[in-house]
């Protein structure tokens, strides 16, 4: 079960404990501050995403069913622990040949063809460039995933995901972007995000 603290909050007290944030700092050349204060701005804009994409059942299932086949098991996080130092490390090391570590292709799903937008906001958020912004959401989004997967793809509850993805949202605004979200997500352009969006973003595209 989902303990008290937030997703995001658990999330991102664990990225700021052992090597995790020197590891990211590093590869994105700042300093420890500054990659902190980039990490708590992304994760709120990566669950928003993913928020949005289970916002509607069959969007809910899909994001269950990427969790449990990519990163549950035989992932890098392995056997279903969130192994977070394995995982940054696998992703860092260029596994983006692995659906688990491959952080650009899961932005496609979550943001679909809009991943420079998002990575634009959160530069305009953080004072980062855009080609820094998007390198960040690459390196989190593996991991958001899988510690996705840890908390709620053994259970096997689509429900439940929409539920916890859904209330993180309204906890956290969805790192400030609902506006902006709304339109990223409308793959359709029917000006609203709706089940076909859900469809064109996880449907089948791995």
């Amino acid at each position: 079960m989902v303990n008290t603290q937030s997703l995001t909050a658990s999330l991102f007290s664990q990225l700021q404990n052992g090597p995790a944030l020197q590891q990211v700092s590093q590869q994105l050349g700042m300093d420890s501050g500054q990659a902190s204060q980039a990490i708590s701005a992304a994760l709120p804009l990566l669950m928003g995403g993913l928020a949005n994409n289970a916002s509607q059942p069959q969007g809910a299932q899909s994001l269950l069913n990427a969790l449990q086949r990519d990163h549950l098991s035989g992932g890098a996080a392995g056997s279903g622990g969130f192994d977070l130092g394995g995982l940054l490390g696998a992703v860092l090391g260029g596994g983006g040949g692995s659906p688990a570590t491959n952080g650009m292709g899961i932005l496609g799903h979550v943001f679909g063809g809009q991943t420079p937008q998002a990575a634009n906001l959160l530069g305009q958020k953080t004072g980062l460039d855009s080609g820094r912004s998007g390198q960040l959401l690459a390196i989190l989004a593996p991991i958001v995933m899988s510690f996705l997967a840890q908390r709620f793809a053994q259970q096997g509850n689509s429900t439940q995901l929409s539920q916890a993805l859904g209330e993180e949202n309204r906890q956290t605004g969805g790192g400030g972007i609902g506006d902006l979200l709304g339109g990223v997500l409308d793959q359709d352009g029917d000006g609203k995000f709706g089940v076909n969006d859900v469809l064109g973003l996880l449907g089948g595209k791995r």
